[in-house]
């Protein structure tokens, strides 16, 4: 996929979203991780893309399953602060190789530029298609999860008897082993009052996340219940115990 230079304007809406201003310090694996954690709250995510290469550094795609979901994503994270530099968020100019597949416009890229020149009207006219697509230009709030990315809770972790009262502090559980405090901090830091995460190393799967006070876990909590980390590890978050 070739690196995009235009600004988001120029290009129509589709299903991928392009990234740059990344910080180049982070590890591929861990950058990837992270932003799937981090724009999962959209919609479905079909595939996040980054390189090693020189050429790509700082900067990564980011495919979804429907247009609306990327354009929510563009919307909602312009600007949010990932591993402490603003992220720069536009439509991807070009498709990714797993949306061309699907629909069977795919076509090796030794060939490609031959291709795209030969089809160069059809695609400006499919283009103008998604461009003029129906999407829904209502999102809540700066950064927060939209009520249709809530989905309630089903997995196997055991829900104390006698819940916690409400308070400051939120337990979190099933957790996908390989989640960070960062990739955590990015999710919650999202709702006012924020404090800190802490993971136990000795148990991984499990969180606790402070705000500052009650009503604001509270937000954080109803926001992101059931929020999915991977397809497998839907987020159980309950008050914690003092």
């Amino acid at each position: 996929m070739a690196e995009v230079t235009t600004t988001g304007n120029e290009v129509p809406p589709n299903m991928t979203i392009y990234i740059n201003n990344l910080n180049e310090k982070i590890k591929l694996e861990e950058l990837k991780k992270s932003l799937n954690a981090v724009f999962s709250q959209f919609g479905k995510i079909l595939e996040v893309l980054a390189f090693k290469t020189l050429k790509h550094k700082g900067q990564a795609w980011v495919v979804f399953e429907e247009v609306s979901s990327a354009t929510n994503a563009l919307r909602q994270m312009q600007g949010f602060p990932f591993y402490d530099k603003p992220m720069r968020i536009q439509y991807a100019k070009t498709k990714s190789d797993i949306i061309a597949k699907s629909d069977g416009s795919f076509v090796p890229r030794e060939k490609r530029k031959r291709h795209e020149e030969k089809g160069r009207k059809k695609k400006e006219q499919h283009d103008a298609n998604q461009a003029g697509m129906g999407l829904n230009p209502a999102f809540a709030g700066a950064y927060g999860a939209t009520a249709h990315s809530q989905v309630p809770y089903s997995g196997g972790v055991m829900v104390p008897e006698a819940p916690a009262p409400p308070n400051s502090i939120l337990f979190v559980q099933n957790l996908p082993h390989e989640t960070t405090p960062m990739m955590l901090q990015m999710l919650f830091c999202q709702y006012p009052g924020f404090k800190e995460v802490r993971m136990v190393e000795a148990k991984p799967g499990i969180a606790f996340v402070e705000y500052s006070d009650e009503v604001q876990s509270t937000v954080a909590m109803q926001a992101l219940q059931g929020f999915k980390m991977n397809p497998q590890n839907s987020m159980l978050i309950t008050y914690a115990k003092k």
